[in-house]
């Protein structure tokens, strides 16, 4: 059972589209290992911790949703970007990355995974056109805030940060995984009852109170594990090659 590097590239480029938006890091294979892979592991964020599970379980490749090589980061391989890269050398690992791509992909990303388990349904961008980092859709019957609550602790097993606006139910929803707390703006000027992300800012808990929208932080982490699990999927099943999912906890 095995694929070559090239193949695999291949296959992720014409399966996320990476070339169909700008980023803040290139997207694709960013570490070259060795040329025949076996096993994948799949996961968040190219930790050490990851790296060294990869290492543990023999994996010939590593896929994630955050990478290395940000734009505006210190280009410089040194302390803790030297060890990991180090550490992917040293054992021959491909390190290959995709960001905004895993995020939007209309079945496999991200948001579409978090609103298939959260039961989101009528899903559409919520910027318009044919590509949106937030989505939008509405629950089939009104949940009250500490429903919500609920169903997103019972999914990603982490309690949210939750500010309840005025209105009684949510009917319509809104959300962006991750850092995506500023699309709540925009998700308030459509009358939406409520918006779901990662992370939280100061002005997001202002904006939702004078806004009159109820609000989620459920994390960064728990709200991004679900598409590089069902990449990985993916590829199981359509590559002749032994995928893994590692979870590397964060509480943020």
């Amino acid at each position: 059972m095995s694929v070559s590097r090239t193949e695999l590239l291949n296959t992720l480029n014409d399966l996320l589209q990476p070339h169909l938006m700008g980023d803040g890091c290139p997207n694709g294979l960013q570490i070259e290992g060795k040329p025949i892979i076996r096993k994948i592991v799949t996961g968040v964020t190219a930790s050490q911790a990851l790296i060294d599970r990869a290492v543990a379980a023999e994996a010939d490749a590593i896929f994630v949703h955050h990478g290395y090589f940000w734009k505006g980061e210190d280009p410089c391989l040194s302390g803790m970007k030297k060890k990991r890269i180090a550490t992917l050398l040293q054992h021959d690992i491909s390190l290959f990355a995709y960001h905004l791509p895993l995020d939007v992909h209309p079945s496999l990303g991200n948001n579409v995974q978090l609103a298939q388990r959260l039961d989101i349904k009528n899903i559409e961008n919520l910027e318009g056109g044919r590509i949106s980092i937030a989505l939008k859709g509405n629950f089939e019957t009104a949940l009250t805030p500490s429903e919500l609550a609920q169903r997103l602790d019972l999914v990603l097993g982490k309690s949210p940060l939750v500010e309840v606006a005025q209105k009684a139910l949510i009917s319509s929803v809104a959300w962006c995984t991750g850092g995506g707390q500023k699309y709540i703006d925009l998700a308030a000027s459509q009358g939406i009852d409520a918006f779901i992300t990662g992370e939280v800012s100061e002005q997001t808990i202002h904006t939702a109170r004078e806004m009159n929208i109820h609000f989620f932080a459920a994390g960064h982490h728990a709200t991004e594990r679900f598409g590089a699990q069902a990449v990985g999927d993916y590829l199981a099943k359509t590559l002749d090659v032994t995928v893994e999912f590692i979870d590397i906890p964060n509480p943020a």
